[in-house]
């Protein structure tokens, strides 16, 4: 940050702030972006008021996204890619499946109880219908539940077709009861709620054969 000297000798005063590197101020906007999308929606949302929300003017904010919707989409995107690497460091992060299953439960609902509510961005979106958001959505949910299916094929044998089915059932258990938990807002803490619905997960997974048997006579 800059300062001058007031004409009269006096108090100092100050100059213009000091640029921040593209990529700084990229983030800045982009957190302020995700404040009022989550308290009005996209389409309640204004350019001025993020402009006000990050201390810019609208013209360095269209500098670096020239629309409302560009500013949204890349706020979705940087949300899903981090869901995404919590997820699958859940479960890249042990051998053990049993274990697999619990942590990436409580990656989701981690997620979801972030301070920053991005979870609103991701699975609340007023923009549902919209044919990109929709593409990133079904291109997140395909690409984890894909990760989940290669381990439930290698553990128990079954056919991809079959195993894609199944991870595709356990990405959405984890998804619609974390958004529950949080938006019931009940007395069980992250801990328990995310174990709760890991032991069900896991009980009825585990019981898939992991070997194809003889058929039967």
């Amino acid at each position: 940050m800059t300062q001058e000297l007031s004409s009269g000798g006096g108090t100092p005063r100050r100059g213009p702030l000091a640029r921040l590197p593209r990529d700084e101020r990229r983030a800045q906007l982009l957190a302020s972006a995700l404040e009022v999308f989550v308290a009005n929606g996209y389409h309640g949302a204004a350019m001025d008021e993020i402009a006000e929300t990050a201390k810019v003017s609208k013209p360095v904010l269209y500098q670096h996204f020239p629309s409302k919707r560009d500013l949204y989409l890349a706020l979705l995107d940087s949300h899903l890619a981090e869901l995404k690497r919590m997820l699958l460091a859940a479960l890249d992060s042990t051998t053990d499946n049993k274990l697999r299953v619990q942590a990436t439960m409580k990656a989701y609902f981690q997620f979801m109880s972030n301070d920053d509510q991005a979870h609103r961005l991701v699975f609340e979106s007023d923009l549902v219908n919209d044919p990109d958001v929709a593409a990133r959505l079904e291109s997140f949910n395909a690409e984890y539940a894909g990760a989940i299916a290669r381990v439930i094929a290698e553990d128990t044998k079954l056919a991809p077709v079959e195993a894609t089915l199944l991870g595709r059932a356990l990405a959405g258990m984890a998804q619609v009861s974390a958004r529950y938990w949080l938006e019931a807002k009940g007395d069980l803490d992250l801990e328990v709620a995310s174990e709760l619905v890991y032991r069900l997960a896991w009980r009825g997974i585990s019981r898939f054969p992991k070997e194809v048997g003889p058929p039967a006579a």
